[in-house]
């Protein structure tokens, strides 16, 4: 099964996304990753999804992406004695941590590390930013404030506090159960909520060991602010536009959107664009213009993915919503906007030889008839390095290890194909030509190029570029072994 577009789409699985049929309807539909939200359902469903979607991969032979997504410290107010009230521009307001039910001029806030962090002049958001409060004083165990944006509070509703760094780990007692949970179920990729720092990132890598690769999600100001630092050690990023549409201005985050995209795209990681990017179609079998011009603005920033949540996860269309995302990419893919929109954010790095390779292949594969550029990767970066060119032809990812191609089921154009091990570079362009031929890249007449590192199966080698025919007969005999 080949796609028709080098954008990836992620959806997210749920109560209307289930059973084996539906999830293998996503698949076919166009979704390449499945992602499992840790924040809803037991351990017991989440291993059910994984199943299903371990057999759908098996029973139509593709590599398919598995994204969880861990719930991150939630930060809630307490209980009010009449379940709510209702808060009034310019009333005072107090936080505190007793644990007495709170009333119109006060509520518990269990969090004391909130209190830690904060200063006068600091904001408090509550339930996704409906209502503002501006802290006037605050000590240890308080915070007094003015109710600058009314509204209805109620019980346990979320807190934001975009102005500080708040002394939390990202990751919770909860996130480090399911993270070992996920690893030892065999997630491809880990997703990180309430990143602020580079050290969460590093926290959670050291949990992982290796067994799932880590993407940060960019969700805070404090995040954004730390970006590249954050991208350093990251395996890839999600630009969470949800909460950072809370924290932030909402006007801010298109170009915030932009910066996080292009520099994931530079360093050669995958970015997936996230959050109600076709939010209607949880009710509708039809999304607004606005919705596609959305997901269709991601796609020509270069974005590798773009995401479904309660699209898929619990609205009415699922299958539907996947559909219209695939048909998007298709129609953008094929606009000669797109192409030169690309190439003109295009960033051209020749710092190292495999830099130097890759570039060169694709400037080789648009200036000739080249069908496909095949690489051979161990550990994908190969693969990530020419995803990072965004080259006109596709990109036929090999590799020995499912691992390998599960995880680069995230990445921008990369078809994926399990191969043998390779020892020689010689078998390793007949097994390029046989699958580009295989899966409909290229006929006998054509030809494509090869990138391999040589010695095989050693990460970080990349350094030999192949110009082969599709037509085995014609691959010389003086070949390099």
């Amino acid at each position: 099964m080949r796609r028709l577009r080098s954008v990836k789409i992620v959806a997210t699985l749920g109560p209307a996304s289930n059973d084996y049929a539906t999830i293998r309807a996503l698949f076919e539909a166009g979704a390449d990753v499945f992602r499992l939200n840790m924040s809803h359902g037991t351990h017991a469903d989440i291993e059910a999804r994984h199943t299903i979607i371990r057999k759908v991969e098996a029973d139509l032979g593709r590599p398919i992406g598995i994204l969880a997504d861990l719930q991150g410290p939630k930060l809630r107010v307490g209980t009010f004695a009449n379940g709510e009230e209702e808060l009034v521009e310019g009333a005072k307001f107090r936080m505190d941590l007793a644990a007495t039910p709170g009333d119109a001029t006060r509520v518990q806030l269990p969090h004391p590390e909130i209190f830690a962090a904060l200063e006068p002049g600091a904001s408090l958001l509550v339930n996704d930013g409906k209502i503002r409060l501006v802290v006037d004083d605050c000590g240890k165990d308080f915070a007094n404030c003015t109710v600058t944006v009314g509204g209805t509070i109620s019980n346990r509703k979320g807190v934001n506090v975009p102005d500080v760094v708040l002394p939390l780990a990202a990751l919770s007692e909860k996130d480090r159960g399911d993270l070992e949970f996920a690893c030892a179920l065999g997630v491809d990729w880990l997703a990180l909520s309430f990143v602020q720092r580079p050290e969460d990132v590093t926290e959670a890598r050291g949990l992982a060991k290796g067994r799932a690769a880590i993407l940060s999600k960019i969700e805070k100001p404090a995040a954004v602010k730390a970006y590249d630092a954050i991208l350093q050690v990251s395996d890839g990023i999600m630009v969470a536009r949800g909460d950072l549409g809370v924290e932030l201005p909402v006007t801010s985050v298109p170009p915030i959107q932009k910066r996080l995209v292009r520099g994931a795209r530079a360093a050669a990681k995958p970015v997936i664009v996230a959050t109600q990017m076709l939010e209607s179609m949880i009710e509708s079998p039809v999304p607004t213009r606005a919705e596609v011009s959305d997901v269709a603005t991601a796609i020509y920033e270069g974005a590798d993915a773009v995401m479904l949540s309660a699209e898929s996860a619990a609205g009415k269309y699922p299958i539907e919503a996947v559909t219209t995302m695939h048909n998007v990419a298709l129609s953008v893919e094929k606009d000669p906007t797109y192409r030169q929109v690309i190439e003109a954010s295009r960033v051209v790095r020749r710092e190292t030889i495999a830099d130097g390779i890759v570039s060169a292949a694709r400037e080789i594969a648009e200036a000739t008839n080249i069908k496909a550029i095949a690489c051979f990767s161990q550990s994908g970066q190969t693969v990530s390095l020419v995803a990072r060119e965004r080259p006109r032809v596709p990109i036929i990812a090999l590799t020995p290890l499912m691992s390998t191609a599960r995880r680069l089921a995230l990445t921008w154009g990369a078809h994926c194909v399990i191969t043998e091990p390779q020892e020689r570079f010689k078998g390793a362009v007949i097994s390029a030509v046989k699958a580009a031929r295989a899966d409909g890249f290229a006929g006998e007449e054509d030809m494509i190029v090869v990138t391999a590192g040589v010695p095989f199966n050693v990460k970080g080698t990349t350094n030999i570029l192949r110009v082969a025919p599709c037509d085995e007969r014609l691959i010389s005999k003086v070949d390099p072994e």
